[in-house]
């Protein structure tokens, strides 16, 4: 079922309440976007849904205004202490938090209460919330799960749940922590899953989750906004970071959020615009919540000029009228592009984004203009002359994709002693054959950050009972100890501060 909507459209017309449409009000907006004229009477309604649009067209407001507006019409019956009413779940920290905030912001003339949960933050004021009535939980899918185990959340009551983003969370790597996550839920129960795209594992997705849903669609998968214009610039890659430092000095840009593909080069990026005085900072997996969370805060109130980001931080970000975006290096898979100029031209906003394409990378380039169905212009830059001796890029090696190994260096070959060979025939013919990888579909830089091994969170203390009188022993309890330590600025907590997108 699709619902078609006129221009006249208004919030009034879409059967809110009076609370809801003055928080509207107070925040500036007049008319709804499609997906939310077409979606709100949808989730008013109470069936489910299967809702997708290309990025920046409004679905967080979509989805949490009519939820709002159904909690709030119906009362919980008594306070619950660790007993959310609605579940949405984002695939990272940053989106998460943007949730919530449209939560507080819709919701602030109602008597509803929300928070939200994620991981790379100490948990012990999360679980302090956690013990108070709540109304609304935002959470990412590891740290939900790393709660629930622990008995610090109780996820019987939820009455309405949402996936937000449901194709990134597949492609990070979800899917397992998701089908954990249905399982504990009640059964009877409200299903909202919004998407970028349907990929057929979308599909797949929802056939088992939603029941007789409602389906809105208002734009085609994978395409790029009319309204940013899109330009290449062909340049070879050790003149790329000169060439950034030249546009947003020549064009003067105040605000420009740029996308590379490794956390290696975002650092080396931001590090070059730092040197070349233009206020910048890196953000990506590697980098602790706090750090990602001060540099999004100064780049939105434009105190931080540019802000270099990784393929993770693609989805989510949510910059107001963001004029400038650049991809720095073109991503492996065609889909991120669209998702990265996706930050900008959003909410009926102009913008503009310009790739810098190495001659490597032409194959690239033709991926993604074959996905979004259109030649992107290659513009020649004016005035800028490439340095005559430009800083080296430090060659890498290839990353193995998910399931394969690294080829073992020379050096550990010849340092093997061929005794030690002979002793192992089986390991040996082990390592011999090649490892079959899962998938041979390219991987994002948030993907195969998120298939990065980890150790679980939650592990049995070791009892040292009995090692001081062993020497081997001890050492190991002072390994874990150590490990341990590391893992946890709090000793006293059960939970790591750091660690990927949980």
């Amino acid at each position: 079922m699709t619902i078609e909507t006129s221009n006249t459209t208004t919030f009034d017309s879409l059967g809110l309440s009076e609370p809801i449409l003055r928080a509207i009000n107070d925040a500036g907006y007049s008319a709804p976007t499609p997906i939310q004229a077409n979606a709100i009477p949808l989730v008013l309604s109470g069936g489910d849904l299967l809702a997708g649009a290309q990025t920046g067209t409004g679905k967080t407001a979509g989805f949490t205004l009519p939820i709002l507006h159904l909690l709030s019409k119906k009362p919980r019956a008594e306070a619950a202490a660790s007993r959310p009413r609605c579940l949405m779940l984002s695939p990272t920290r940053e989106l998460a938090a943007q949730i919530e905030e449209s939560v507080k912001t819709y919701g602030k003339h109602l008597p509803l209460t929300s928070t939200v949960i994620f991981g790379g933050v100490n948990a012990n004021p999360q679980i302090a919330r956690l013990k108070k009535p709540l109304d609304i939980l935002v959470a990412t899918p590891g740290r939900l799960l790393d709660h629930a185990n622990q008995k610090n959340v109780d996820l019987s009551g939820i009455e309405i749940l949402v996936l937000d983003e449901a194709d990134r969370m597949l492609d990070m790597g979800f899917i397992r922590d998701i089908k954990k996550i249905l399982a504990i839920l009640p059964k009877q129960r409200q299903n909202l899953l919004f998407s970028a795209t349907f990929s057929e594992e979308i599909k797949a997705l929802a056939d088992g989750l939603l029941h007789n849903p409602g389906f809105v669609e208002v734009a085609r998968r994978n395409t790029a906004s009319e309204l940013v214009e899109q330009t290449v610039h062909m340049v070879p890659q050790a003149h790329k970071r000169d060439l950034v430092t030249h546009l947003i000095k020549h064009h003067d840009w105040k605000q420009v959020l740029v996308f590379t593909r490794t956390k290696h080069g975002a650092n080396r990026l931001a590090e070059k615009l730092i040197k070349d005085d233009i206020q910048a900072a890196a953000i990506h997996g590697n980098k602790s919540q706090g750090a990602r969370t001060k540099a999004l805060a100064q780049f939105k109130d434009g105190s931080m000029r540019v802000l270099v980001a990784t393929d993770i931080a693609a989805r989510g970000l949510d910059i107001d009228q963001l004029p400038q975006v650049v991809n720095f290096e073109l991503p492996n898979v065609p889909e991120d592009y669209v998702h990265r100029i996706g930050r900008t031209g959003r909410a009926g906003s102009s913008g503009a984004a310009v790739s810098l394409v190495d001659r490597e990378e032409i194959k690239l380039l033709k991926d993604i203009e074959k996905l979004i169905k259109r030649e992107i212009p290659r513009v020649s830059v004016e005035g800028f002359t490439p340095a005559a001796n430009p800083e080296p890029e430090a060659p890498r090696a290839p990353r193995p994709q998910q399931g394969q190994r690294r080829k073992p260096q020379e050096n550990s070959k010849q340092a093997t002693p061929a005794k030690n060979n002979a002793a192992a025939p089986s390991q040996q013919a082990k390592r011999s054959q090649p490892a079959q990888p899962r998938s041979q579909k390219p991987m994002s830089e948030a993907a195969r950050h998120q298939a990065m091994p980890q150790s679980a969170l939650f592990s049995p203390q070791p009892t040292n009972s009995n090692q001081r009188g062993n020497r081997g022993n001890s050492n190991r309890g002072q390994v874990a100890r150590g490990q341990q330590n590391r893992g946890n600025a709090n000793p006293g907590s059960q939970y790591r501060t750091g660690g990927r997108d949980r």
